[in-house]
């Protein structure tokens, strides 16, 4: 089966060990995948957004399987999280140099309910999350990792459970009270 798991994580063994050839035949397997990442975390965006989805998706890859030190990924789930995470880190580089939000000012307040969903919020509130969810690493880290999982990788509880190494029981008390915390830490 072509681009299935087993060739994703085959691919991502070769591209640790160092295998120039296994980063180009990586990205025909991943992209689509990667570009609906991309597009959900762009999907909130103001209309004349200058950073599109085909650029958050090669710059994520580029850091994720260029030049720099080999990654180890656990697998394909592991890799698409590592994906991610990065696009959130780009999105955020993006927000802090375009100034769009000083100290919470003018971001608008994020909705309990919608706070921490799949769907990524829009790049001004990006910043304030990434700072919330920083603090939160500092008092609980698996939580915090669990908060980016959810709503930045865009796995499911039990998927992140796994991730975790933990019991989806864990996960479910875990993101209940990273919920409670963000959403105090937000001022929702």
């Amino acid at each position: 089966m072509l681009g299935g798991v087993a060739d994703v994580t085959e691919i991502l063994n070769a591209v640790e060990r160092g295998d120039p050839q296994a980063a180009a035949e990586l990205l025909p397997l991943v992209y689509d995948e990667l570009r609906k990442l991309a597009a959900a975390r762009l999907s909130h965006e103001n209309p004349g957004q200058t950073l599109q989805a085909t650029a958050l998706v090669h710059e994520a890859y580029i850091r994720l399987v260029g030049g720099g030190q080999p990654q180890g990924w656990d697998g394909r789930r592991h890799f698409f999280a590592a994906a991610a995470e990065a696009m959130r880190r780009i999105l955020i580089d993006t927000a802090r140099r375009k100034g769009r939000v000083k100290r919470g000012g003018g971001a608008a307040r994020i909705d309990r309910d919608d706070m921490v969903t799949r769907a990524a919020p829009p790049l001004e509130d990006i910043l304030a999350v990434d700072e919330a969810i920083d603090r939160l690493s500092a008092v609980a880290p698996q939580a915090a990792r669990l908060v980016k999982l959810r709503f930045f990788a865009g796995l499911t509880g039990e998927q992140a459970a796994a991730d975790l190494g933990v019991s989806p029981r864990t996960a479910d008390a875990l993101w209940a009270y990273a919920r409670a915390w963000l959403f105090d830490h937000l001022g929702g």
